[in-house]
C-alpha cells in the first residue's frame, strides 16, 4: 500500500499558502516542496501562479529578508549572499535590489568589528599567518576581499 498523502489542488493550495505565510519563500523551494506531495506538474504550474499572484510569494521580498536576515544575523558579506541567492534562482535584478538595501555605513562598521572581533581571537604570533586566519574567515563569510585586505591592514600590523 502506498503510505503518502495525496492532496487535492485546493489542499495543496491551502497547505502551501500556509507555509508562505509562515515565512518568506523562494520559489525554487516552493516547487519543491510541491514535487514531494507529489503533485502534477500542471497543478504546480497552477498553484504557483495562484501563490504568485495574491502576493503568497514575492522573489523581491523573499531576496529582500534573506538579504536583512543573513547580513544582520550571521554576519555575511555581499559575495556570500549573492552566492546563496544564485543558488535558489532568485533573479539578478531581485539580488540587486535585495542589496541596496545594505547600508553601507552599516555595512562597512560590521566588517570592522568583525576583522576586530576575528583578530582578538586568532591567537598568532606569525603576523603573516595571522593575516591569512583572520582573511580565510572573512572571505568564507563573503566579504569582498579588497575590504577584507584593507581592514586587516588597519588591525593587523
Amino acid at each position: 500500500m502506498n503510505s503518502h498523502k495525496t492532496y487535492t489542488v485546493a489542499e495543496a493550495q491551502n497547505k502551501l499558502e500556509s507555509y508562505c505565510a509562515y515565512q518568506e519563500r523562494c520559489h525554487k523551494e516552493v516547487r519543491q516542496k510541491l514535487r514531494d506531495m507529489k503533485m502534477i506538474p500542471e497543478a504546480i504550474d497552477m498553484i504557483m501562479v495562484h501563490l504568485i499572484e495574491h502576493n503568497f510569494l514575492n522573489e523581491e521580498r523573499f531576496a529582500k529578508a534573506f538579504v536583512s536576515g543573513k547580513f544582520r544575523i550571521k554576519k555575511w558579506g555581499k559575495n556570500r549572499l549573492v552566492r546563496e541567492l544564485k543558488f535558489r534562482e532568485i533573479s539578478k535584478y531581485s539580488i540587486d535590489t535585495a542589496l541596496k538595501e545594505i547600508d553601507l555605513d552599516d555595512y562597512y562598521k560590521t566588517l570592522d568589528e568583525l576583522v576586530q572581533k576575528r583578530t582578538a581571537q586568532v591567537k598568532e604570533t606569525n603576523i603573516y599567518k595571522k593575516k591569512k586566519k583572520v582573511a580565510d574567515y572573512l572571505l568564507y563569510r563573503g566579504w569582498e576581499s579588497h575590504l577584507v585586505y584593507e581592514k586587516m591592514n588597519e588591525y593587523i600590523t
